[in-house]
């Protein structure tokens, strides 16, 4: 009975031997393995495809062989771990064919290929047919503009929502002007490529047809030379356009320095020299926010700021009389100039803002009622 027992045991030894010695045996070469060019790309990359070998064959990884022309077969990229189906080589030149070869890498480091792919060329696309719904709404979002700049065109008056602290800057003006001060405008320490900075020049533009209008001294302290020039160009023009290009003094619009604190020191150093009545902060701003604002309230001038740093907006909120937040700021030269292009621009972006804002209230609805499309939709677009 025991060698029975035993002659049984030692042959489901042999059986479980003999079917693991099967099983890392050769590996299966590649199957169904294709290469194309990758869709909705720039014609700098080729996706090569193929299905992978079931779990027991022994198999560890690919390696992708590549041949470009006549050449020889040369590995690319890394070894790719087992259960990869594709890969992307980003390697290529455009007008030149790739033939492709995907290798099959055993346990036991034994290989074997898969057939040669047909040759393939990557190519650029004009569209991306994938964010075709993008394209879709920018289509709708630029209707909406062109329509309300129109609509202001024609003539209709076009509501734009109550900004105390731009209502604030004619006060601010003609109390110096009737003070016989001046006004400072700091542009702070934005570049002229930056969106503050460019809001902050508008803005100026407007007050400076104001103070012709006034014969009120303003005075700008730039940090930059190009912000300089610009700033230079835009109040001369300003003046010219207002008829009064004998009031334009290109001396009061000056550099000071590049270095943010010694700027701030040399523009605290102005505000208690010259005790202006009006102070117009609008731009970029960092930690020198507050030092300036807490001068300017110091010698008691109306102070009217305006930044998209949030982490500054307390200071401007606390030390000036008023202040724009974000948005405020960009919408600062429509309201100011009453021009039906600007005022158009801002009400066709309201109306892109409320469809956002409607699809998502729609987005989640329908994610708590279970139907996931919207979601699905803009994880396919991004």
């Amino acid at each position: 009975m025991i060698k029975t027992t035993q002659w049984v045991a030692i042959c489901l030894v042999l059986c479980l031997s003999v079917g693991t010695a099967f099983s890392q045996g050769e590996p299966v070469a590649p199957s169904n393995v294709t290469a194309v060019d990758t869709p909705n790309d720039d014609g700098s990359s080729i996706t090569i495809k193929w299905d992978a070998a079931a779990e027991d064959t022994g198999i560890s990884g690919y390696q992708i062989l590549r041949r470009i022309a006549d050449g020889e077969l040369e590995p690319i990229g890394d070894l790719l771990p087992a259960g990869t189906t594709a890969y992307v080589d980003s390697a290529i030149e455009g007008g030149t064919a790739y033939t492709y070869v995907v290798r099959a890498v055993s346990e036991t480091d034994a290989t074997v290929d898969s057939e040669q792919t047909p040759a393939v060329e990557g190519t650029g696309e004009w569209f991306h047919t994938g964010k075709t719904a993008i394209f879709i709404v920018m289509l709708l979002f630029s209707a909406a503009i062109v329509w309300n700049i129109y609509d202001a065109r024609s003539g209709k008056d076009i509501f734009v929502r109550r900004i105390p602290g731009l209502e604030a800057v004619d006060e601010a003006i003609g109390r110096a002007t009737e003070m016989g001060r001046s006004i400072l405008y700091v542009l702070g320490l934005g570049g002229v490529s930056g969106a503050a900075t460019i809001a902050g020049m508008t803005i100026l533009g407007q007050v400076a047809r104001r103070t012709a209008d006034y014969e009120t001294a303003l005075r700008v302290p730039c940090n930059d030379p190009i912000v300089l020039n610009v700033v230079r160009e835009m109040v001369k023009t300003a003046y010219l356009d207002e008829g009064r290009p004998d009031a334009y003094n290109e001396d009061n619009i000056f550099f000071l320095t590049e270095s943010q604190f010694a700027y701030a020191a040399g523009v605290d150093g102005m505000i208690i020299r010259e005790k202006p009545a009006a102070i117009f902060l609008q731009g970029t701003f960092y930690a020198e926010s507050l030092i300036l604002a807490e001068t300017g309230n110091s010698v008691g001038a109306i102070q009217i700021a305006g930044t998209t740093s949030e982490s500054q907006l307390p200071f401007f909120i606390a030390a000036c009389d008023y202040t724009l937040i974000g948005e405020e700021l960009f919408a600062a030269t429509a309201y100011l100039s009453k021009d039906p292009m600007f005022l158009g621009s801002i009400r066709g972006q309201d109306w892109g803002k409320l469809l956002i804002f409607a699809a998502l209230i729609l987005g989640v609805l329908l994610e708590l009622s279970g139907i996931n499309w919207i979601t699905t939709l803009l994880q396919r677009v991004s």
